[in-house]
Parts: structure tokens; C-alpha cells; sequence
């Protein structure tokens, strides 16, 4: 079949890599020093990499290629994951671990202790932690409830989430959510197609930007599969990005 696809300029291309990290379906390889598409039924022809490329080695091009196969993908992904963590038997996503939290020290040399000074009453007063401030900005927040079409999408930035995120990424609220639209989900509980309701948010709307944030188990696949897919189905081109959390809370790309 005849579609979009990736194009890379070997003499341009310095084979920083930074290509191949932004390719979410592992369609790039570095090869010899130089980025090749090894996997042209991998790219999904959205082109990530594009922007990522600090020579322009990357363009567009329309040419006979291979249909993109997001089930070969998913395939790949989940067999990377199991070789990555090789959790024994079950779903690797969902394999019992203690993430090993440090406790706070229970003693210490009380003169380090922090501590703010009243200066009209020249009495020394601790400082108590700020209490966390909710960035969510409306409500509902599930992609199942959430309304096609409402004014808070309007110009507005649309994060993404996976359900879990919010529990294993501590800062979730500052960092991502605020100055967004949240929409979360888990499309292993969730027995739906998000793409559809997420299709016709960004359709309807006029969304300036997408962010995914996702876990690193194999199932948050299909969550960022549906964003693709609405991207690619509302016919808009619309910056986005997907960012990893780890499952001990660590941001991996």
C-alpha cells in the first residue's frame, strides 16, 4: 500500500540516537553509527522522531510500504518487558514488588531541625510543610465520563493519564496536571475503546497540544495506542508526547 512513512538521510544522520528513543513503536534502529528504519510495519508514520532530529536527517515521504501493524507492536513491546523483568508467571504488569521506600530518619541532631523565625514576636516557630495544592481543573476526570465537547477544552493543553500514574508518580499534580485538562483511564479495567471518546474530544475542540503519561507495564499499551489512534482519526496534527512512569515512581523517558 501507498502512505506516509519516514524518510532518513544517512549522510545527514550522526547517529546520535535520539531518534530511536522517540520512536514509541521501536521501528528505528542504530546501525553502524547510522539511524536506519529496520521496521518500516512499526512507523506509524506520525513521525515523533522528527523534531528530534538535530541534523534533519528525517522527512516525510509518500512510497509503497508495509501497513502499519500495531498489533506486531504491541507484540514486541510486551515481549521486551517480559525479557526486562522476567517476573515469573501472570501478567508482568501486575507482579507483586516492594518498592523499597526510605524512611524518614527517626533521629538525628535536633540543632539541624528546620525552623522559621517570627520576626515581630522574636520567637522561633517550625515550619510546617505546605499542604499539596489539587491541580485537577475540572471535573469529571474519567475518559468514560468525561462530555465530547465542553468550553474547558477550549485552547486548552490535554493530559492523558493512566489510573496508576497519579499513585506512583509522587509529583504528578505540579509536574503534569497542572495547567491541563485530565482525562485518565485504565484499559485494563476498563473494557472500552478510548479512541472513540477520545477522537471526538480532540475533534471537537480545539486542543493545542497532547500529553500521555502511562506506566511502564506492558498494558498501559493500549491507553497509548488509543491516543494515537484519535490523533491519527481527528485528522488534526497536534504536538504530543508520552512520558513513562515507573512502578517505583521514576520517570524513564
Amino acid at each position: 500500500m501507498k502512505r506516509q512513512i519516514i524518510k532518513i538521510d544517512e549522510e545527514k544522520c550522526n547517529g546520535c540516537g535520539l531518534c530511536a528513543k522517540a520512536c514509541h513503536e521501536g521501528a528505528i534502529d542504530i546501525i553502524d553509527g547510522k539511524a536506519k528504519l529496520v521496521r518500516e510495519h512499526f512507523c506509524d508514520g506520525l513521525g515523533d522522531c522528527l523534531p528530534e532530529c538535530p541534523t534533519g536527517a528525517i522527512t516525510f515521504e509518500e512510497r509503497e510500504a508495509p501497513e502499519y501493524d500495531e498489533a506486531a507492536v504491541q507484540r514486541s513491546k510486551i515481549a521486551k518487558a517480559l525479557e526486562k523483568h522476567q517476573m515469573g508467571g501472570g501478567c508482568p504488569g501486575s507482579a507483586a514488588m516492594s518498592l523499597g521506600r526510605a524512611e524518614a530518619p527517626k533521629d538525628g541532631c535536633p540543632g539541624s531541625a528546620p525552623k522559621a523565625f517570627d520576626q515581630e514576636s522574636g520567637q522561633a516557630a517550625y515550619a510546617a510543610p505546605a499542604a499539596p495544592v489539587s491541580r485537577l481543573a475540572q471535573w469529571p476526570c474519567q475518559i468514560k465520563l468525561l462530555p465530547p465537547k465542553a468550553p474547558f477544552y477550549d485552547g486548552a493543553k490535554l493530559l492523558v493519564a493512566a489510573d496508576c500514574t497519579a499513585y506512583a508518580y509522587a509529583n504528578m499534580h505540579e509536574e503534569f496536571m497542572k495547567g491541563k485538562i485530565t482525562a485518565v483511564g485504565c484499559p485494563k479495567l476498563d473494557a472500552v475503546d478510548y479512541s472513540e471518546k477520545l477522537t471526538d474530544i480532540i475533534s471537537s475542540n480545539d486542543i493545542k497540544e497532547v500529553t500521555l503519561v502511562r506506566m511502564e507495564v506492558p498494558c498501559c499499551g493500549g491507553l497509548e495506542n488509543a491516543v494515537k489512534k484519535a490523533l491519527q482519526q481527528s485528522g488534526k496534527f497536534i504536538p504530543w508526547r508520552v512520558v513513562t512512569i515507573s512502578r517505583d515512581g521514576k520517570i524513564l523517558d
